[in-house]
């Protein structure tokens, strides 16, 4: 059964992805505190990271705040599903990059709504 930390992660992170169904939380506690593991479709990492990385770091802010409710210390890994292992990124060709500009336009109504959605989960009791 996933732990309310984990349910949190997948909450969040499922409402800014294309393909929910593969959005996966692990847990594993160690010296240094919870480490949770996010993996995402391929496609999908772009969108959880965030321009400049502002998205990932704001779900770590979350979790800050859930940690301190919680006496516990999070971090978040997200894990790279693509076979990708470092290097130069392979490069977009222009068509595609447009594409998923356009994309990320039509998506800001998501945004709205996600955000609407965190504000209510300041009213669970977690």
């Amino acid at each position: 059964m996933a732990t309310i930390d984990q349910q949190f992660v997948e909450y969040i992170v499922k409402t800014l992805v294309n393909n929910p169904d593969k959005v996966e939380v692990e847990r594993k506690i160690d010296e240094k505190g919870v480490l949770l593991s996010l993996k995402v479709s391929p496609e999908d990492v772009g969108r959880v990271i965030g321009k400049r990385g502002a998205t990932a770091q704001s779900i770590r802010t979350l979790l800050r705040a859930l940690g301190t409710k919680n006496d516990a210390r999070y971090n978040l890994k997200i894990v790279n599903t693509d076979g990708f292992e470092g290097g130069e990124a392979p490069e977009k060709p222009a068509e595609e990059a447009k594409e998923e500009a356009e994309e990320a336009a039509e998506n800001s109504e998501l945004a709205e709504k996600t955000r609407a959605e965190l504000a209510d989960l300041d009213d669970l009791d977690i």
